[in-house]
Formats: C-alpha cells, structure tokens, sequence
C-alpha cells in the first residue's frame, strides 16, 4: 500500500507520539509505585503522559486538515465519528450503570482507549462498506 505525502506525515507523527507517549508513561508509573514524586511535581508527572495522546488528537486533525485526496479525508472524518459515537455510547451507559450503583469506577482516561478502538472499528465499518483498508 502506497502512502501519501499527508498520509506518511501523520505515521511519523503518530508512531513518534506514541513512542514519546511511552517513554513518559512507563517511568510515570515507576514513580508513582515507589512513592517517588509529591507535590507540584508529582502533578507535572501524572500530565506528561496525556500530552502525547492529546497531541495524536491534534495530529488526526491536522490529517484530515492536509489530505488533499477527498475520498480518503472523508473515510477519515467517517472513521472518527465512529469512534465518537462508540466512546460516548459506552460511557454513556457506563457512566448510568455506575450512578445506579450497577458497576465500578473506571478511570477517565478510558475515554480515550474507547476513542481509539472506536477509530479501528470505524475502519473496519469503512473496509466492510467502502471495499477499501484506506
């Protein structure tokens, strides 16, 4: 499968995000299990980790925002409106069940882990309806 040029910079970023992402979570997650950070610093390191995710957010935008190929721009917006759609369905009813006492907490940032395998099963819908893994 041949990448475009848009297509090629939002890989780069998003692998490069994700690295960055890891490399911030893992040695946030040591410091925390050994009590290591408090304070102002310990809030700086419980953020750094969200900042690449919040950046992928920002990288999905500016793709949509560069592809010149408007078929596959509009695969795209399709693809996160899936998502959209997948994450609020599920905490939408989460966030009920867990009122009525029917379940347990679940941290907010599974909103966007729902988000992202809402993307995947958008692509999937795309591939199932348009014949295409673009």
């Amino acid at each position: 499968m041949a990448f475009n040029a848009a297509q090629k910079r939002y890989n780069k970023r998003v692998i490069g995000l994700s690295l960055l992402y890891t490399a911030l979570l893992l040695p946030a997650v040591w410091l925390f299990k050994h009590h290591m950070v408090a304070g102002p610093l310990a809030w700086t390191v419980a953020i750094l980790p969200a900042l690449p995710i919040v950046a992928i957010f920002v990288s999905i935008g500016g793709y949509i925002v560069e592809e010149t190929d408007e078929y596959q721009r509009i695969l795209l917006i399709r693809q996160t409106l899936y998502a959209g759609g997948f994450m609020l369905a599920i905490l939408t009813v989460w966030g009920f069940l867990e009122s009525f006492d029917m379940v347990g907490h679940i941290p907010a940032y599974w909103a966007s882990v729902l988000w992202f395998a809402g993307l995947g099963l958008g692509r999937v819908i795309n591939r199932l309806t348009e014949g295409s893994w673009s």
